[in-house]
């Protein structure tokens, strides 16, 4: 239980600390750290519009992808800290078929509105997602290749090597993770959330239609699905030490504020790239990571 609370207070902290940093480092004082939670409070009190052409599953997309998410955290344990709160064999594949399932109901809605917008940032997010899952993939089946486990909570609780193979692994893991969490939550390079050019926007282009309730339910699964990403780097990090339960909760918390401020140090100094050039960009993300899976393949055999 206590692991479910850590991830909500990031998900609650970060979306502000991102928005903070990149505030300081145009020289800008910037809004409250808890500012875009208060955007969605008051989008919460609003109620939703629904297009004349739109279906029961415009609805209903916005409820299950937050819904999935949830259930995606129930099964992300913390290490020393607390355990997940489902846990069994292979049931990392569940989770990254439930942040599939909630990505296949988003893009499914826009397509429902019929507007060539929509379905054009829905065509973009279909491919940004295939180019780019395989990365994801394959660090957690580094992990699994590592460690012999295949649940996340006996992963991250036998993740041992020596202190070089660790080290290692985790800077590479981070930057994976990093730049997946970055185009899975649509921000620079590949896509820009403050943009206002429908041409080339591809996550917003597709919440065209949401508002009020449903477009808060959109906006808190993408701060929870960054929260999510940022837990499985602190694992990582957390099962290489073994320090008590108060030093866990310290260090994970600053995993992921660290996390966040990073995204806001990329943020800020990354230019959005052309859209011709984000395939090669996605695809070389997933490149690195079948590189990283191969390298620890080789050297795992190799002891």
């Amino acid at each position: 239980m206590l692991s479910i609370l850590l991830i909500l207070l990031s998900t609650i902290l970060m979306p502000g600390v991102i928005a903070k940093t990149k505030a300081i480092l145009s020289s800008r004082k910037g809004a409250s750290i808890l500012q875009p939670w208060f955007d969605i409070f008051r989008l919460l009190k609003k109620g939703s519009i629904f297009a004349d052409g739109s279906t029961f599953i415009f609805q209903i997309a916005p409820i299950i992808g937050l819904s999935v998410l949830i259930g995606a955290l129930l099964m992300l344990p913390i290490s020393n800290v607390s355990g997940a709160l489902i846990h069994f064999k292979g049931d990392f594949l569940l989770f990254i078929y439930l942040m599939g399932l909630g990505k296949f109901f988003l893009i499914i809605s826009a397509l429902d509105i019929g507007s060539g917008f929509e379905g054009m940032g829905a065509n973009r997010e279909a491919l940004y997602g295939m180019l780019v899952e395989p990365a994801f993939f394959m660090i957690i089946a580094t992990l699994v290749l590592l460690t012999g486990q295949s649940s996340f909570q006996s992963i991250f609780g036998h993740f041992n090597l020596d202190i070089i193979s660790s080290v290692l692994f985790a800077i590479l893991a981070f930057y994976i993770l990093l730049q997946f969490a970055m185009v899975e939550g649509s921000r620079l390079p590949v896509d820009d959330p403050k943009t206002h050019l429908e041409l080339t926007m591809i996550h917003e282009v597709m919440i065209l239609d949401n508002s009020g309730f449903d477009l808060a339910l959109i906006e808190i699964g993408n701060k929870l699905k960054m929260a999510l990403f940022a837990t499985i780097i602190a694992n990582i990090v957390l099962s290489l030490v073994n320090v008590p339960i108060y030093l866990s909760i310290i260090i994970y918390i600053i995993i992921a504020m660290g996390f966040a401020i990073t995204v806001g140090l990329a943020e800020s100094f990354k230019a959005r790239l052309k859209l011709t050039y984000n395939s090669q960009f996605i695809l070389t993300i997933s490149s690195i990571s079948v590189v990283i899976f191969l390298m620890f393949l080789i050297l795992e055999n190799n002891l």
